[in-house]
C-alpha cells in the first residue's frame, strides 16, 4: 500500500493538529518527562512522539490520544464517566438513524 504523497488538509485541521501537539509537548515538559520517557510509557517510538508534538497530521489517532492521556491533556470537557455517558447517548441516537446515506438518484431526462 502506497502512502499518499502530500495530502492536503484544511487550515483548521492543520492548526488543530499543531495546537494539540503543542499542548502535549507543554504538558510533557511541565512533568519533566523526556520524549524518550513518554515514548516508552506509550509504547511508541521517540520519533513518533516528536511528530505528534510537531502536529503531523499523518500520526495515528490512537497514538495521539494515548500520548495526550499520559501527559494529562484533556481532549473533551468531561471526565471518564461523562465520556461513557456521552458515548451511550450517541450510540442510542445512531441506532435510530439510517445505517447509510445515499445520494439521491438523478432521473435521466430521456424525453427528446
Amino acid at each position: 500500500m502506497t502512502k499518499l504523497a502530500n495530502r492536503a488538509y484544511s487550515r483548521y485541521a492543520g492548526d488543530a493538529g499543531v495546537l494539540l501537539g503543542q499542548l502535549i509537548r507543554r504538558a510533557r515538559l511541565e512533568r519533566n518527562m523526556t520524549a524518550a520517557e513518554l515514548a516508552e510509557r506509550a509504547g511508541l517510538s521517540r520519533g513518533l512522539v516528536q511528530r505528534i508534538e510537531k502536529g503531523d497530521p499523518g500520526c495515528a489517532i490512537g497514538a495521539v490520544f494515548e500520548t495526550a492521556a499520559i501527559v494529562g491533556v484533556r481532549l473533551f470537557d468531561t471526565d471518564q464517566a461523562g465520556l461513557a455517558a456521552t458515548i451511550d447517548t450517541n450510540r442510542t441516537i445512531l441506532a435510530l438513524m439510517p445505517r447509510s446515506v445515499r445520494a439521491p438518484r438523478i432521473e435521466a431526462d430521456d424525453d427528446f
